[in-house]
């Protein structure tokens, strides 16, 4: 889905084209090859990261599709063990129901649970049909200490947004409750000490499926992401993988596929664009951060290295 041509000016993407050097693909970015963009084709580290974490969205259903990413996530975990997940909401399908957590989360994840992986959650649109999601932020499985918060892993600090309160289209949400979480983050950013920054939350600020971009999110939190140098911002929503190139410093990805799929295809700011059942790994290092798409066949569809700029 095309974004619209005010925000497509504002990128700062410079040439979309692709310059290929030995088996890497620099991505262009801000007019000129990114310096902290290295896509590799088919490449492994020869050290292990620090630690691993996973992403996943959309998945609380309960049915087939979400026991068979359920099963590739733990087979990665025996392979390569992460110790937390990010989920990037509509953790419980159709409306938020608590009652349903059994069968939609503990179930499906009962091995990496009982190993230690620990599940962050934010809230989707579908979770807030509820008791505004209130019942998920109490629900100790998915260590949530508020609507919107942060946390640190070693060298990376994690953010947590509520988006339902920018893009909730009930009127139940006030706006000067998403004006007081943009000063949160605000302040958040501007004291972290990490070398990583990573925000996580539900919709997306760009995308090419078919909710597609947002631009009053992007208006408000891409300047923030350029001022305080958020590497990652990982959303779900639109029913598929997608990885933008690098906008302004920040790598966009959608990672909402974890259960249901939607038809995508690639805008002229992606860099993969897929729909296929599964997740997205997160391998830390020191100076980078390799970013792995994952299906239900165990396939590592799409990869990319984020570098400290």
């Amino acid at each position: 889905m095309p974004i619209k041509r005010r925000k497509f000016l504002s990128l700062g993407l410079g040439s979309f084209a692709t310059a290929a050097v030995g088996q890497y693909y620099l991505t262009p970015a801000q007019g000129s090859l990114a310096a902290n963009e290295i896509a590799p084709v088919n490449s492994q580290s020869n050290h292990p990261p620090y630690f691993r974490f996973i992403a996943i969205g959309d998945f609380g259903t309960g049915e087939p599709e979400q026991y068979a990413v359920a099963q590739t996530m733990l087979q990665q975990w025996h392979s390569v063990p992460f110790s937390l997940a990010l989920t990037t909401g509509d953790n419980i399908y159709p409306n938020g129901e608590i009652e349903k957590i059994e069968a939609v989360f503990e179930r499906p994840y009962a091995d990496l649970l009982q190993n230690g992986v620990k599940f962050y959650a934010s809230l989707g649109n579908h979770d807030v049909r509820t008791n505004q999601g209130a019942d998920q932020i109490a629900y100790a499985g998915y260590n949530m200490k508020g609507r919107y918060y942060t946390f640190r892993e070693q060298t990376v600090q994690f953010f947590a947004l509520d988006t339902n309160q920018k893009c909730n289209l009930s009127g139940r949400m006030r706006e000067s409750s998403w004006e007081n979480q943009l000063q949160w983050l605000r302040t958040e950013l501007e004291k972290s000490t990490a070398p990583w920054k990573i925000v996580f939350a539900h919709h997306p600020v760009y995308s090419s499926g078919a909710h597609g971009s947002d631009d009053a999110l992007a208006d408000a939190l891409a300047p923030l992401f350029a001022t305080y140098g958020v590497q990652l911002y990982v959303n779900g929503h639109d029913h598929n993988y997608e990885r933008t190139k690098q906008i302004n410093g920040t790598t966009y990805i959608t990672s909402g596929n974890g259960a249901k799929l939607r038809p995508v295809e690639a805008s002229s700011y992606s860099a993969h664009a897929s729909a296929q059942l599964g997740f997205t790994a997160f391998n830390v290092y020191l100076d980078r951060i390799v970013v792995q798409a994952i299906n239900t066949d165990s396939n590592v569809y799409d990869e990319v290295h984020i570098l400290q700029a």
